[in-house]
């Protein structure tokens, strides 16, 4: 192909797969062209270079305008512009990217990355393990600056309890993060999006991904805004939250109802990663199940979420 011109530019591998596929449904073939993003580093923090997509020179204003015009879906029925698909999620977490290609590769679940055939497209892992690292130094941070008559042991037991999968869970939800995730045919169809796992670990490439586009100090602002409400908890009741356990069992004697149970019903992921599903029941009925990092963390969580479904 000679006389090539470059219609499209971006630093996302998903965006631009789009749009290949969107020019080749329209007749227009195209070649597409990676650059590595310049650094004067040894080592470079974010490996997402530019992507630009060519095409004949012939076929150039067909193609704009083709970009230009079309609307996708996301999320299997919303329809959006290609260039406003994170808008909301910008909007809700308070940080706009310089580089949006960050943020959507930290919504990209390995089912979509698995899904594709090219190879081009990468999960969300590695951000995840650099956003849980983030996390859990600002979050120690601020208890060592909010809390200094806290000892070791307490500090120890806030800090597991704010960035528990439970908690990172109930934040991707205010957030409406499940609507953003990009997930497999698979994972879609099985309620990936409200799944508790895929939600806390798309909130922790979230972090890894501002932390990433806007350095530290823009990671520190988000979770001090999004975890303003849990410290205040700590400061007023001593605690992070509610403890989910005691209130069900006080709703339940409330009631005259039996105590609750709960039940370990199977586990999930590697040993290094393993998740507990719990079940609790009460009258032999089963109210929920939830699962999380340890069993206590899973039982609270099916607690909490017995306690919805009992109290409406």
């Amino acid at each position: 192909m000679t006389d090539l011109i470059v219609i499209f530019r971006t630093r996302s591998d998903v965006e631009a797969s789009v749009v290949r596929g969107l020019l080749e449904a329209h007749g227009v073939p195209s070649v597409v062209a990676s650059q590595p993003p310049p650094s004067v580093f040894p080592m470079v923090v974010n490996t997402l270079g530019e992507i630009q997509i060519s095409v004949h020179s012939n076929d150039a204003d067909l193609a704009r305008r083709t970009i230009d015009d079309h609307r996708t879906e996301a999320g299997g029925s919303r329809v959006v512009r290609l260039r406003d698909e994170f808008e909301s999620l910008q909007r809700a977490i308070g940080y706009r990217f310089r580089d949006r290609g960050l943020l959507e590769h930290a919504m990209t679940h390995t089912s979509k990355a698995n899904e594709d055939a090219s190879g081009g497209v990468r999960d969300n892992e590695s951000l995840e393990f650099l956003g849980d690292a983030v996390l859990g130094f600002v979050i120690a941070d601020l208890l060592f600056t909010e809390f200094p008559d806290f000892d070791e042991g307490r500090k120890s037991k806030t800090k597991a309890a704010l960035v528990s999968t439970a908690t990172l869970a109930r934040q991707a939800e205010r957030l409406h993060l499940g609507d953003h995730l990009l997930l497999g045919r698979g994972e879609e169809k099985t309620g990936g999006r409200h799944k508790q796992a895929l939600l806390a670990d798309g909130y922790e490439a979230l972090i890894a991904a501002i932390y990433l586009d806007g350095g530290i100090e823009h990671a520190r602002a988000f979770l001090s805004r999004e975890f303003g409400g849990l410290l205040a908890d700590v400061h007023k009741d001593g605690v992070a939250g509610e403890d989910y356990k005691s209130a069900l069992q006080e709703w339940l004697q409330s009631r005259d109802a039996s105590l609750p149970e709960y039940r370990l019903v199977g586990t999930l992921g590697p040993d290094h990663r393993k998740l507990f599903q719990v079940e609790v029941a009460a009258r032999g009925e089963a109210l929920a199940q939830a699962t999380g990092s340890s069993k206590k963390e899973a039982e609270q969580e099916a607690a909490r979420l017995a306690l919805v479904r009992l109290r409406t």
